[in-house]
């Protein structure tokens, strides 16, 4: 489709993609009727492509259902809180409970039983965030981070540096330093902008 449809859902009111439902009329030169004529092979092209991935996940999706008094984790997103060449960065998400289901919210909301010191966070989730739990007396689980935030995420902070190195590029060369994050183990330290890392963590300079 064209680009504004596919921004603003509403076809584009130029004479080059004038399209309506009805008698049709020509505004303008032959490449208008030429245009139109491509974009509707673009259009049956893309609905291939959709039908045939939409067949590929239909075999593969499997609908995650948890029943009442099931227990499960809720899924967390730690934000480093530095940018990274740009972006900002995220490390891998990470999970906090378990909580039992105590109400399903339609087809795929569930509420839990949140401990009190997360009474300020809505109870009920859609499923993506949530991972089932199998009891075993045997497993140790960690504690929710402290200072988490109303949207399910929390700030981490650097805790040491690992190695150095830099990043030589066509024009210039950056200097990257292995970074330690805090509730996370060293098989998930990132390699972050030193002058950056400097800037908004420069304890972790002084040891």
């Amino acid at each position: 489709m064209a680009h504004f449809e596919a921004l603003y859902g509403r076809k584009c009111r130029t004479p080059v993609c004038w399209d309506e439902v009805g008698e049709r009329k020509l505004l303008g030169p032959e490449y208008i009727q030429i245009t139109a004529e491509k974009v509707k092979i673009i259009k049956e092209k893309l609905k291939t492509t959709q039908d045939r991935q939409k067949n590929y996940v239909d075999r593969c999706r499997r609908n995650l259902e948890f029943d009442v008094g099931d227990r499960v984790f809720l899924r967390l997103s730690p934000w480093k809180g530095v940018i990274k060449f740009g972006k900002r960065g995220k490390l891998s998400p990470r999970y906090i409970g378990p909580y039992e289901i105590v109400e399903r919210i339609g087809p795929v909301a569930y509420r839990l039983a949140l401990p009190t010191e997360l009474s300020r966070i809505h109870d009920v989730f859609h499923v993506s965030m949530l991972c089932k739990y199998i009891p075993d007396p045997s497993h140790v689980l960690e504690s929710q981070p402290v200072e988490l935030k109303e949207s399910l995420t929390y700030e981490e902070k650097s805790v040491q540096i690992l190695d150095r190195k830099e990043q030589i590029l066509r024009s210039k060369t950056i200097p990257l330093v292995k970074v330690l994050w805090r509730n996370h183990v060293i098989e998930e330290a990132t390699w972050e902008s030193k002058e950056q890392m400097r800037s908004q963590y420069p304890q972790i300079f002084r040891t």
